[in-house]
């Protein structure tokens, strides 16, 4: 499983020229966007670590100074599957999608990430799985950071 997480001012997703997720950020804060690849092998253990994962990672300035994460600071996080996160650029210019999970197979892990970060008290927005979705960011810093567990 794999996350590419970035650390937002703002951030949405239009779905057919509808916003179906949106963080609340105060002025000031910050949010996360964490855009989930799914691959073959896969788990809810792996979903459940990614989350925490997510959740903990101090890459947020707080009340109190630098290095927060999500759970110090309460902030939102907006999810969103993406199943090129595990395109193969390897050969050509035309990527391959062999090792990327198909949406059976991705989507309820999708759903168990954002079970789990709720479960650990994080405010979740979502994307809507298997959609054309327009990601609209702010990121802050920049700060992009890959997570594969």
């Amino acid at each position: 499983m794999r996350a590419v997480v970035q650390r937002v001012t703002e951030a949405s997703v239009v779905v057919d020229g509808e916003t179906v997720g949106e963080l609340d950020i105060a002025s000031g804060s910050h949010g996360l966007v964490a855009l989930i690849g799914v691959t073959h092998d896969d788990t809810g253990e792996l979903a459940t670590k990614l989350a925490d994962k997510i959740w903990r990672l101090r890459i947020l300035d707080g009340d109190d100074g630098p290095e927060r994460s999500a759970a110090d600071v309460d902030a939102p996080i907006l999810v969103i599957s993406q199943f090129t996160l595990y395109a193969n650029t390897a050969k050509g210019r035309r990527p391959s999608w062999n090792a990327a999970a198909p949406g059976p197979v991705a989507e309820p892990l999708v759903d168990e990430v954002v079970a789990a970060l709720r479960g650990l008290g994080a405010t979740v927005a979502t994307g809507t799985f298997g959609t054309h979705m327009s990601v609209r960011l702010v990121n802050d810093g920049p700060v992009t950071l890959i997570l594969d567990v």
